[in-house]
């Protein structure tokens, strides 16, 4: 089997999905999509292709636990440059984990950030290319 992508869909766990909701849009610069199921509220990440990798906030305490160290870690995409995301971090109630920190020149930079919800995510960027 070969895959497009490795991902196809994630979820982040919140214990306040409005508070959770204001803190991504506000480190992304975007709004969030509502999507509400009979057990899970939902916020999508918007995606301009439906069958590319999608995700969202979720809330929903008896499935989901937010983690700072447990669990999978996921790699949210900060093209151009993790340090424009990495910079919004805190003030809008995040705490950095790991600074920017260089991959290779080829692939990209990375940090890792806990969000309001307590959860462990990472960014990643690559480099245009020359």
């Amino acid at each position: 089997m070969t895959f497009k992508n490795a991902i196809s869909w994630f979820e982040i766990p919140s214990q306040d999905l409005n508070r959770a909701q204001k803190f991504y849009e506000t480190i992304f610069d975007m709004q969030m999509v509502p999507l509400d199921t009979p057990q899970i509220q939902m916020l999508m990440f918007p995606v301009e292709d439906r069958l590319g990798v999608g995700g969202a906030i979720t809330f929903n305490p008896d499935f989901y636990t937010p983690s700072s160290s447990d669990g999978v870690l996921i790699y949210l995409n900060a093209n151009p440059d993790v340090q424009i995301v990495l910079d919004k971090v805190e003030a809008a109630g995040g705490k950095i984990l790991v600074p920017k920190t260089t991959i290779s020149p080829e692939y990209g930079s990375m940090a890792m950030f806990t969000d309001t919800e307590g959860n462990r995510i990472a960014v990643h960027s690559i480099p245009p290319e020359e």
